[in-house]
C-alpha cells in the first residue's frame, strides 16, 4: 500500500530503480492549452549541479552519469488521460557519487502571454513507482492553491548515511524555469 506524504514529510526509499510521476489536470475554462514541463536538477555538495548536462529536462532528456532520464514533453497537457503527465526515471544505483540530491520542478511554459497559474490547475501530485513491479510506493498531492504561483519545487531524493530519501517540498514560486536554472548554477 502506497504512503501518503504530507509536505515536508520524508521517507526511506530502500530502492534502487524508481520512477518520479508527475501528474495534474489544467481547469478546462482557461481557452489556452497549459504546458506544464517536469525537470530534474541533480545537484552536488554545494546546492548547485556540477555541470549544465545535469539539469535533465524537454532538451536534456539523460544525465552524463545515465541514472535520471527526462520525460518527453506534453505540450498540451492532454497526452495522460488522468494518469501520469510526464515521469521521469531514476536508477540511484547509477547516480554519480557527486550528485547529493535530485529535486523535481514542475514549470508553466509561456504562462505570463497565456495567462496562467497553478490556481488553473487541480489534482497535482508527485508519485513514486517502484521500477521492478510498477507499484505505486509513496504519492505527494499538493494540496495549496498556490492562485499566483507559476512553478513548484514537489519534491527531492536526497542521500543521508549512504541511503536515499524522499522529501515531499510543495514550493511555490512566481517564476519560470530560467529562475531554477538560475538557483541551481550560479
Amino acid at each position: 500500500m502506497a504512503i501518503n506524504l504530507q509536505k515536508g514529510q520524508r521517507m526511506s526509499l530502500g530502492l534502487s530503480n524508481v520512477t518520479l510521476g508527475l501528474g495534474w489536470d489544467p481547469n478546462q475554462s482557461t481557452g489556452a492549452d497549459f504546458d506544464l514541463d517536469a525537470s530534474a536538477f541533480c545537484l552536488g555538495d554545494n546546492g548547485k549541479i556540477p555541470q549544465d548536462e545535469y539539469f535533465i529536462f524537454y532538451n536534456n532528456l539523460l544525465s552524463p552519469d545515465g541514472a535520471v532520464e527526462g520525460a518527453e514533453d506534453d505540450q498540451t497537457g492532454g497526452a495522460s488521460d488522468g494518469d501520469d503527465d510526464e515521469q521521469i526515471k531514476v536508477n540511484l544505483s547509477k547516480v554519480d557519487a557527486k550528485i547529493k540530491e535530485i529535486v523535481f520542478v514542475v514549470t508553466i511554459h509561456d504562462f505570463k502571454a497565456r495567462n496562467q497559474n497553478f490556481g488553473q490547475v487541480r489534482n497535482s501530485y508527485i508519485r513514486i513507482l517502484d521500477n521492478s513491479n510498477n507499484a505505486e510506493i509513496a504519492k505527494y498531492e499538493l494540496e495549496e492553491d498556490f492562485s499566483i504561483e507559476t512553478s513548484v519545487e514537489f519534491g527531492r531524493l536526497y542521500r543521508k548515511d549512504n541511503e536515499w530519501k524522499f522529501q515531499a517540498m510543495g514550493d511555490g514560486y512566481k517564476e519560470d524555469l530560467n529562475y531554477f536554472v538560475q538557483k541551481y548554477t550560479t
